[in-house]
């Protein structure tokens, strides 16, 4: 069975199976989560900021970190800047053909700023040594947190009317499920997880080695449009509801 998966048709089986397995196991885990969070009283503007918001980047995290793990750099540097090119470019285009995007003040003054700021990080710490050591991956992280942490504050001092609606509106969607079945949806989500990124890294790599291709080359296209899925499903049924709601305003 391991010498089916070292050929093109099994590595291209491994690699759409491995994508149903992030997928999924991202949306078993971020509801399983949220639900917890529910019952525990935790703000559903926090819910609804922090694991809603980077459960569809599971898919991206967890390719990465079993790419970097394995040895396989250039895949995970390729995925993640072949997400965000993605995400930008094919996400945001999508969205656009079925909704008018409106840009609040907060992101133009803020969220792209800082957008910006990572991006140059990122080079500087490619440029000098060419590589991204332990020390920037702390940098990176806690200017991540620091970032979370200001947001989550200005939505609470600058849009109580709006948060209250926010969480009404999360709420909602979020199911209200027993405890033991929280807990099979983390787990288990979690563990769909984390097989789904070691499958799709060792496909890549059998591909990449099969065509002749870069893992920077597989990274940026094939990785990150499949780790990539969650957010564009999600965006897109965000503008058609939007577009929905418009058109019944007519």
């Amino acid at each position: 069975m391991e010498a089916f998966f070292q050929t093109i048709p099994g590595a291209l089986i491994l690699l759409v199976v491995g994508f149903v397995f992030l997928i999924k196991g991202a949306d078993f885990f971020v509801e399983g989560a949220s639900a917890v969070a529910k019952k525990l009283k935790v703000p559903s503007l926090i819910i609804g900021m922090t694991i809603v918001a980077m459960g569809t980047s599971l898919p991206e995290l967890s390719v990465s970190v079993t790419a970097s793990m394995a040895g396989s750099n250039q895949l995970a540097i390729g995925n993640v800047v072949g997400s965000n090119i993605f995400n930008l470019m094919v996400v945001l285009g999508s969205c656009a053909l079925f909704s008018v995007l409106e840009v609040s003040d907060d992101t133009i003054k803020k969220d792209f700023p800082f957008s910006l700021c990572c991006a140059v990080a990122l080079s500087a710490m490619g440029i000098i040594g060419f590589e991204v050591g332990h020390i920037d991956g702390a940098i990176l992280l806690v200017a991540f947190i620091i970032f979370l942490v200001s947001m989550i504050m200005s939505a609470k001092i600058s849009r109580k009317a709006a948060a209250a609606e926010a969480e009404e509106e999360v709420d909602a969607e979020i199911v209200d499920i027993p405890t033991w079945l929280c807990i099979v949806y983390i787990v288990g989500g979690a563990v769909a997880i984390k097989f789904g990124g070691d499958w799709v890294v060792n496909s890549c790599t059998t591909l990449a080695l099969k065509f002749g291709m870069s893992e920077t080359l597989v990274g940026l296209t094939i990785v990150a449009l499949g780790t990539s899925l969650p957010e564009l499903v999600t965006s897109i049924v965000a503008a058609r509801k939007m577009s929905l709601i418009w058109l019944s305003e007519m």
